[in-house]
């Protein structure tokens, strides 16, 4: 592929996220290629439906939660890295299920979109919880499929409390504290 439509299909994943995540999933392709800087046409040359623009759009951000947990990981204390990608991923977390519950609604396997990247975001994820187990900074007894389990229900707790910063603030309190160890 050319350099030209290399960056061209890299810009319009990156303005459908934007607009996507700003205006919901009812933004049209043209709209996307207007924003871009591109004719509809170059939309539809790299991504043959709406549909494809979506599925590019939700892998891109599951590539980005791995990307940023492993410089997470190379640069902050492991305890400090699991806490950070904890309250990053919740923040990214309305965008990314709002996409999945767009593909879902039409018809497509979430799974199926994900499984290049699923194994590279679980390792991730485990690498993250054994290191701030490793320096004590989370409990000993939690595993990858509970801490996943929960933040499932602390992405929809976010969602909930999205409005009232306070709120919010208090949820995240919660939920870093029960990832804790408990005092002997």
């Amino acid at each position: 592929m050319r350099a030209d439509a290399v960056r061209n299909r890299a810009r319009l994943v990156e303005i459908a996220d934007e607009l996507f995540a700003a205006r919901g999933h009812g933004v049209s392709t043209e709209t996307i290629a207007k924003a871009a800087g591109v004719g509809v046409g170059t939309v539809f040359r790299h991504f043959p439906t709406k549909e494809a623009l979506l599925r590019e759009v939700y892998v891109t951000r599951l590539e980005r939660l791995v990307d940023r947990a492993e410089t997470l990981m190379a640069h902050r204390e492991p305890g400090e890295a699991f806490f950070a990608f904890i309250t990053e991923a919740v923040d990214w977390a309305a965008a990314k299920n709002a996409t999945a519950e767009a593909l879902v609604a039409a018809g497509v396997d979430v799974a199926d979109v994900a499984v290049d990247v699923a194994p590279d975001l679980r390792r991730a994820f485990r690498d993250l919880l054994a290191g701030a187990k490793r320096v004590g900074a989370v409990r000993p007894d939690l595993e990858p499929a509970a801490l996943s389990a929960l933040l499932v229900g602390l992405a929809r707790a976010a969602e909930h409390a999205k409005d009232d910063p306070i709120a919010l603030a208090a949820v995240l309190d919660v939920f870093r504290d029960g990832m804790r160890p408990h005092p002997a």
